[in-house]
Formats: C-alpha cells, structure tokens, sequence
C-alpha cells in the first residue's frame, strides 16, 4: 500500500506542476510583491525593536496575504485537476479499476498537491523575503536595494530562460520546469543577498548586542568596556545579550511557517470538496472555511470564554533576569500596566493574564484558593505592580506586552466552546501581529500549531474518504 501511494503522490505531484495555472500564480505573486513595496508607504507606522517597523510593517502583512491568498486559489485549482477534472475525464477508471483501495486514492492525491503546494509556497515566500528587505519605497529619494532587484531578477529571468530552451529543444513542460528551477534560483539568490548590505558592502549574517547599563553594545564597545573593568563578563548570568540578524529573519521564517500550515489545512478541503464538486464550487467552500475560521473567535469564542479583563500590560520585566522563566516558586516580575486597574489589585489577589480580553488562553488556569499555589499581586502602586509565582505554579509563561489582566479564572460555557473548537480556527495561523509587536515565537507554539494542522487535515481527508467512496466514477 506505501508504494501505491507514492505512485499516486508522485503523478499528482507532476500533473500539479505542469498545471499553467501553478507557474502564472507563483509569478504573480513575486509581481504583487513588487508592487507592494511601492504601494504600502504612509500608514502611520513607527520604529521599534522588532524585525520589521515602520512602513514595513504593512508590507509585511500585505506580503504574507498576498502568499496566502495565491497559496489557496493554487490549492483549489490544482486539486481540481487531479481529482475532479479526472473523475469528469474518466481518467480516474484507470486507478479504481485496479485492485486501489479509493482511501489510498485520496491520500495520495492529497500528498502530491500538498508537496507541489510547499514547493510554491517556498517560493513565494522567498519572494516575500526578497521584498522585506529591499523595504518600502516611501519617498523618490529611496534609494532601491540593488543587490536585491540584480538577484531576485537573474533568478526569475535565468529560470524561465532554462526552462523555454528546454521546452523549445527538449518538449520538455514549460510550467513543471519554469516552478521546479525558480526554488533553487530564488534560494540561491536570497543567499547572495544576505551576503550584501544595500551599498554592496560585505555584511556579517548576525549582530551581538550586549545590555551594559541599560543601553545596548555592540561587540567591540562590550570589548572596550571589558576591559576597562565598566561590564560584567561574559559569563555573568545577568548579562543580556541579544542577537540581530541583519537581512534573515527568523521570526517572520516561523510566521510563514505557521501560515503555510493554515495553506495546506485549506488544500486538504480542496482534495475533500473536489471528489463531489467542481473547480468554481470547490473555491467557493474553501473561501468559506477560510472566512468562518477566521470570524469563529468572535461569533463562538467571545460567548464560550467568558471574563472581564481590569487592565492591560504595557511592559514586564523580571526582577532578577536569571529568573526570567517565572515558573520556580519566588519568581517575581515588575508589571507595568498602560492605565490604572478598572478594580483594585491589593497584595495578596490573585493575578490572571493571558492574550485575549475574555479569557481565553490564561497562561494559567486555576489557583489554589489557600494561596500556596498561584500567581498573585505582592505589591501594588498604581500602575506598576509586582507579581510573584507562589508553589512552582505552572504558568506557561512570564506576562508580555498586551496581555490582559484578570483577576478571577474564566467560565466556559459548554456548547459555544464546543462549536467554537470544532471549527477550524485560522486566526492561530496568523502571527503577523506577534512578528510586529516584538513578540517571540516560541518553537512550542509552532509544534502545536502543526498538531493543530494534522489534526484538522486528519479529519478533512476522512471526509474527502467518506465523500469519494460512494461516489459514481463509472
């Protein structure tokens, strides 16, 4: 059964790419994201320390939109033509006539789209690299990045100069080539890019700042004040040191990642949708998953997590910084909140946070009513507040920016909650907001999201099964 398979992937996964649809939307997004970065200048964006501000924060989430919508339309077109345009074809009585079970059928449907699918994907997103960092053009005195248009360009050009030679010499599938060459050419490409700054000087990949005296330094000014005696050394516990990647952005890589799951969630609908209904149809039912996930929040989420959040965070910090992980009994961290409480938070009450405003996804969600075990308010001065964890409480992690405060736990009504995790929620898919608000992502979030994926992909395909097994193809 493996090798029927991987018989079937591997056709689905040509016929994908020899699909002319699958070149024209892999171009067209690299062309939105030139255009994106002329069009996404003035909307009010400011600096901050997170890989993108600014103008570029717009262009970021045009750009990932952009992907996102080219990565669904490729999903429910090319899924079409495997399995729907096949049945209507009767092409499809060459694999069921044999003795192939109709569920290997599907699966391995599935599995070809899915890595033709990632292979646009990739693509695309370099795509999107390319444009972060030329950056946007907001005035005519930008200078344009060179090495990223003298790149990004010999990339594009050179693999649908290949890949027309071989079609014209060879007869060889323009659009299968033109898409297999483009990944290696735009990878390469990025590579280069990062090599250069936008004035063709050679730049390091990374850069390491060292917090002395609540200013960051650079690794010379650390050796300097090193040696001066004026920085603690370099295995002080209480160093901070951060690292900046110059051109490569690893929290945006983890954001497309998470979105390329929420992709190949909407291709496994395409495969289901398509062994019953045609290309026009089957566009129409994954735009409909898409936008009921994406409203499920607020239409189930708000009615099944009930709570009243008092204030909001504006900063935190930990009081001692080798004890940042707030997770061993006596870790204390300083909350400054951006107004007053709507309620009063003397020492001793219990202290709730988490990032959405009723309540869902409490970094913890109960405490011992003794006040042993807990997170609860040690001191209160207005808006500043010190918590501390009491009993090696298991909260998930320290308060951040924009967490909400509550001071009970959260209701959970049965039913909405119920609806509400049925539904395929997209919104966990999306982190541009945690990229531009300078909010780490942390690798465990990301493995759950791809529990989360297979999961829904899971029960879509037994759904594609159920549909497909009955279905007329004779």
């Amino acid at each position: 059964m493996p090798q029927q398979v991987l018989a079937i992937a591997r056709n689905a996964f040509v016929e994908s790419l020899r699909q002319p649809i699958f070149f024209i939307l892999v171009a067209l997004s690299g062309i939105l994201q030139v255009f994106n970065t002329w069009g996404t200048a003035f909307s009010m964006g400011y600096s901050s320390s997170a890989e993108v501000s600014g103008d570029d924060k717009l262009l970021l989430d045009i750009g990932m939109a952009t992907v996102f919508v080219c990565g669904t339309l490729l999903a429910a077109f090319i899924a079409t033509a495997v399995i729907s345009r096949e049945i209507e074809d009767k092409t499809i009585l060459t694999v069921v006539s044999k003795p192939i079970p109709r569920p290997v059928v599907v699966i391995g449907k599935f599995l070809g789209v899915s890595a033709a699918i990632i292979l646009a994907v990739i693509t695309m997103v370099l795509f999107l690299f390319m444009a972060i960092r030329h950056g946007v053009m907001s005035t005519a005195a930008d200078r344009p990045d060179q090495p990223v248009i003298l790149f990004s360009t010999l990339a594009v050009l050179l693999s649908i100069a290949v890949a027309a030679w071989c079609n014209f010499y060879y007869g060889w599938s323009f659009p299968q080539l033109a898409s297999v060459l483009m990944l290696p050419a735009m990878a390469i490409a990025y590579g280069l890019v990062i090599l250069f700054d936008k004035e063709w000087k050679f730049q390091p990949f990374y850069e390491v700042s060292y917090w002395v005296g609540g200013h960051p330094r650079t690794e010379a000014e650390y050796a300097r004040m090193l040696a001066r005696g004026d920085a603690p050394p370099r295995d002080d516990p209480q160093l901070l040191r951060t690292v900046k990647y110059l051109t490569f952005k690893p929290q945006i890589a983890m954001a497309c990642a998470a979105m390329s799951m929420a992709i190949m969630v909407l291709t496994s609908v395409a495969v289901a949708v398509s062994t019953r209904l045609g290309q026009v149809m089957t566009i129409v039912v994954c735009a409909g998953v898409f936008f009921v996930g994406l409203i499920s929040n607020h239409a189930f989420g708000r009615h099944a997590y009930q709570n009243r959040h008092v204030a909001v965070v504006q900063e935190a910090e930990p009081v001692l910084l080798s004890r940042r992980e707030f997770r061993a009994d006596g870790d204390r961290y300083l909350v400054l909140l951006e107004r007053a409480p709507e309620a009063d938070l003397p020492p001793g009450t219990p202290f709730f946070y988490g990032p959405s405003p009723n309540g869902f996804g409490l970094t913890l969600r109960s405490m011992a009513q003794d006040g042993t075990i807990g997170v609860f308010v040690l001191e209160a001065d207005d808006r500043r507040i010190t918590i501390e964890n009491r009993g090696n409480a298991p909260v998930s992690r320290p308060p951040e920016t924009g967490d909400f405060v509550f001071p009970t736990p959260t209701r959970v009504s049965p039913v909405p909650a119920a609806i509400h995790g049925l539904i395929p929620n997209m919104q966990h898919f999306w982190l541009v907001d945690a990229v531009t608000q300078n909010n780490p992502i942390p690798i465990s979030h990301l493995a759950s999201l791809a529990l989360y994926a297979l999961l829904l992909i899971s029960v879509f395909l037994a759904l594609g099964i159920a549909l497909f097994q009955r279905r007329d193809v004779g």
